[in-house]
């Protein structure tokens, strides 16, 4: 019995600890913003766990399968603006179709309005979801494990 409790309390760590999927910040170059990946006091805190500025944790380690700078990630956070439009994944991979790194896919291309690359688009620093405007909200980042 005392074995299935220390397997739960384990995994229950473990799953707080490695962020369990959801909601993980914004996506925002706000250093104010609590939620921001650039306030390093709040979400992106290079001490918390599920910020993509830990290098030790699984969004920001170069060798978790769920990195931002992980150039071979595949399962990288999803970018999503207030209304729940979908932008790609934050991710380093120049070869993934989803990436915003990607110069010719959809969310990487600086020609795509839905790309967070593009200035007259999704990346314009006047739009308050833009991760670009330094005194917006960002874009949603969510992790789907």
């Amino acid at each position: 019995m005392k074995s299935i409790k220390l397997a739960l309390v384990i995994l229950l760590f473990t799953n707080l600890a490695w962020g369990g999927g959801g909601y993980i910040g914004n996506y925002s170059a706000n250093p104010y913003a609590p939620n921001s990946s650039a306030n390093s006091y709040g979400a992106g805190s290079p001490f918390n766990p599920n910020s993509i500025n830990n290098s030790f944790g699984q969004f920001g380690s170069p060798y978790s399968p769920n990195s931002v700078t992980n150039p071979y990630a595949t399962e990288s956070p999803k970018l999503y603006d207030s209304q729940g439009n979908y932008h790609g994944q934050l991710s380093s991979n120049p070869y993934d179709p989803d990436s915003v790194s990607n110069p010719y896919g959809r969310y990487g291309s600086r020609f795509s309005p839905d790309s967070i690359n593009n200035p007259f688009g999704a990346g314009s620093p006047y739009s308050p979801d833009s991760p670009n405007n330094p005194y917006g909200q960002g874009m949603r980042m969510e992790n789907d494990q």
